[in-house]
């Protein structure tokens, strides 16, 4: 599903990552915005960067992983509270996780993930997966 996008729109890359059904969610730090909620990893995109560009920084900034491949978007949702497009993509990475920005992280099942207290985009993409929207 694919977004327009103006100059006003602030972009925020969510990597799918899934390995054997499972998809990989980290915990976001107790300070932040979503404080202690679970979300698919990823960032803002910086002023003219691409997709495979933020997908790289930022999974290499806050899991040391190396992507490998940039997928499709799967889902972008609008988060009317803080404004951001969010671009859930597929992702394949290498490497041992490393939790440089994430209080923990998990790999769950799309039933798994519904039992998990997800931030609430995290939560619209995983109803996605699971056929419920």
């Amino acid at each position: 599903m694919l977004v327009q996008y103006t100059g006003m729109n602030k972009r925020v890359i969510a990597a799918v990552i899934e390995r054997n059904g499972h998809f990989l969610v980290c915990k976001r730090p107790a300070h932040k915005h979503h404080g202690n909620l679970w979300e698919f990893p990823g960032g803002k995109l910086e002023p003219d960067e691409s997709l495979p560009q933020a997908a790289s920084r930022e999974l290499k900034e806050e899991l040391a992983l190396k992507v490998t491949r940039v997928g499709d978007i799967k889902l972008s949702v609008s988060d009317a509270e803080s404004g951001f497009i969010i671009e859930f993509v597929e992702i394949e990475a290498e490497g041992t996780i490393e939790l440089l920005e994430h209080a923990d992280f998990v790999w769950a099942t799309v039933h798994e993930l519904l039992d998990l207290p997800l931030a609430p985009s995290d939560r619209r993409f995983a109803e996605y997966l699971s056929g419920l929207e």
